[in-house]
């Protein structure tokens, strides 16, 4: 595994090193250890999948406050996403700053989110599927979003069509 630090600290593109030969490939997609020791601490709880029929499709920006804040590994399994992590963690020194990775089928990119971070994505292709490894269960009553339009925070996104959930267009604007 290639563990690629971005300017969010504690969020990783994680690549996986194939093994290559006539049959194919093999490739470790996590390790405990490893991940701990390039800044991915988790113990996965709960896997889930989003299907989504339509490109455009936007979820997010998603996270879970204390006592029950998760971290998270995405990964897409079908199609394509643009991929987004937000930074919360008060006293952090990119507080309220976002980074954006695609994630596809083909390049088989994993997107490592801390605890504190807020996540969404968009789809770039009809039919794209996700999944994801959460390190907490989750939890109704800490379950915690923002805007993925807020001024606050200005996360530019790919095209300009787009399909979003009334839950996600009805979070409040941002006030620290």
């Amino acid at each position: 595994m290639k563990f690629i630090e971005t300017k969010i600290p504690g969020v990783v593109i994680i690549e996986l090193e194939k093994k290559q030969d006539e049959r194919g490939f093999f490739a470790r997609s996590w390790d405990d250890t490893i991940a701990a020791a390039n800044g991915c601490v988790m113990h996965t709880v709960q896997c889930n999948i989003s299907f989504n029929l339509k490109a455009g499709t936007l979820r997010g920006m998603h996270y879970q406050d204390e006592p029950y804040a998760e971290s998270k590994i995405v990964r897409c399994t079908r199609g394509s996403l643009y991929d987004v992590a937000l930074d919360l963690r008060p006293g952090s020194k990119t507080f309220k700053q976002w980074t954006s990775v695609e994630l596809s089928e083909e390049n088989r990119r994993m997107l490592y989110i801390p605890k504190g971070c807020a996540h969404g994505f968009q789809t770039l292709e009809d039919t794209t599927e996700v999944f994801y490894q959460m390190g907490e269960y989750f939890h109704t009553e800490c379950a915690c979003g923002v805007r993925f339009d807020d001024p606050a925070f200005n996360i530019t996104w790919p095209g300009a069509e787009r399909i979003v959930s009334e839950k996600d267009r009805s979070y409040p604007l941002w006030t620290p």
